[in-house]
């Protein structure tokens, strides 16, 4: 079960970084950003089957998509100098709260 959501940990932080580097490839035309953004999401993809083992799908990718929409959120606010408005803030907000409530009230997850 703990090695699960380390894969989920690892997927996360994969997809984070891909993405921060697709932005960075700027279409693929820097070849870098280009090379991490293939390599994170294929770490990220074959952690998250791994993630499949032990934790049902619906809940894994809730997770790595709402705690990804929230970290590459920071991201893009820090490194890229994007802002939020107030209803982006919010369902940033109302994603997060929802992945709390899966793993904190949700009898599908495995504890």
């Amino acid at each position: 079960m703990a090695t699960g959501y380390l894969y989920l940990l690892i997927a996360i932080v994969g997809e984070v970084i891909a993405t921060s580097a697709l932005k960075a490839s700027e279409g693929f035309s820097r070849p870098l950003p280009s090379l991490v953004t293939v390599v994170g999401y294929g770490i990220a993809f074959y952690c998250l089957s791994l993630t499949l083992r032990t934790i049902p799908v619906g809940i894994a990718y809730a997770i790595w998509s709402g705690i990804g929409i929230v970290l590459i959120s920071l991201v893009g606010l820090v490194a890229f100098q994007q802002t939020l408005d107030v209803p982006a803030l919010l369902g940033i907000g109302l994603i997060l709260a929802g992945v709390v409530v899966i793993n904190v009230f949700s009898s599908s997850v495995p504890h």
